[in-house]
């Protein structure tokens, strides 16, 4: 396939995962936006995914999207100014969505204001993404990484080849490898992966990389997708019996490598998981919060939820009870 030069302007603003041709991928049919605008002018977008289940409509992330939430045209002028226009957009696109039970989005880490949304009653948790950047000085990059990681990168580099000719079935292969050896199954079905990566073979938007060695046994892959403004690590698989041979290591520094000729920055896809988020953070990127907001407008939805929350404190009053020998009281 061919490059992008990351200089390109979208269909739509909002990046890579609002563009109507990566939701036509994930959410055939299944997708629709919230838009404001004056003079032909965007002023503010809100993509969403609406599923129906058990007679209910969630507005939900659709699979392998990391972050969709509201995208807002930059407003010059002071600070005050700003904030006032960003509460009227934002208080505007929650208006326009359409009736819903269930809401749950992860917004993009820029967008640090949620409080229009506070305030119509949605709830937020604040989760974790590691960004390298910026990209125009690798020499920097590689210094910032933890030892541990460049040592992977070396020995890695002794052992196997970087090659990125495979095709998606061998590394969906080594994908679905990746989860049986946790004991679970693929998030997410082969035919919707063919589907995405069609869409981002034909945008030029996506990359493969495959690390094997000299026996032709492939040890990991990556796959990575890109917009202007930044590189996602979106997917990787290896194979359990060849782990130990940090070939994992070595694609993403050889992806980080990659996207510093397409775009500004990498996202390593944060991960709330404690050793994924351990692996991260060593390659030395910064750590950026980003929202999860969500609301709950059904009460069947809401008695379940809290039930489940009640039972997972008491879960783990019990556990700690166990452990100190102290009394369990309910959870409260």
């Amino acid at each position: 396939m061919g490059l992008s030069t990351g200089a390109d302007l979208e269909a739509v603003p909002g990046g890579i995962f609002a563009q109507p041709w990566w939701l036509d991928a994930v959410a055939p049919g299944a997708w629709d936006a919230v838009t404001i605008e004056s003079n032909g002018a965007v002023f503010a977008r809100l993509p969403y995914v609406a599923r129906r289940r058990h007679g209910l409509t969630y507005l939900i992330m659709p699979p392998l999207t990391p972050h969709l939430g509201p995208w807002l045209r930059p407003f010059p002028g002071k600070n005050a100014s700003k904030l006032a226009e960003e509460k009227r957009l934002m208080t505007e696109l929650i208006e326009r969505l359409p009736a819903f039970d269930v809401f749950t989005q992860h917004f993009h880490h820029a967008i640090t204001n949620w409080l229009p949304f506070y305030w119509r009653g949605f709830q937020q948790t604040t989760r974790y993404t590691y960004i390298i950047e910026p990209l125009s000085d690798l020499a920097a990059v590689w210094k910032g990484m933890g030892a541990n990681i460049r040592g992977h990168v070396r020995d890695a580099a002794r052992g196997v080849t970087v090659r990125d000719d495979l095709g998606l079935d061998v590394f969906l292969d080594l994908n679905e490898k990746t989860f049986k050896r946790q004991g679970l199954p693929m998030p997410y079905g082969r035919d919707l992966v063919a589907r995405l990566d069609q869409a981002c073979s034909t945008q030029r938007r996506r990359r493969i990389l495959f690390a094997e060695d000299v026996q032709g046994r492939l040890h990991a892959a990556v796959y990575l997708v890109w917009d202007p403004q930044a590189a996602y690590y979106l997917m990787s698989g290896a194979d359990p019996e060849l782990r130990s041979s940090g070939a994992t290591s070595l694609l993403v520094w050889e992806a980080i490598q990659f996207a510093a000729t397409v775009t500004q920055t990498f996202d390593l896809e944060g991960s709330m998981i404690e050793p994924v988020e351990r692996f991260f953070r060593s390659f030395g990127a910064s750590q950026k919060p980003y929202l999860r907001v969500s609301k709950t407008n059904s009460p069947l939805v809401k008695m379940y939820d809290d039930t489940r929350t009640w039972l997972r404190l008491w879960r783990a009053r019990y556990k700690n009870s166990v452990e100190t020998g102290e009394p369990t009281r309910a959870a409260r």
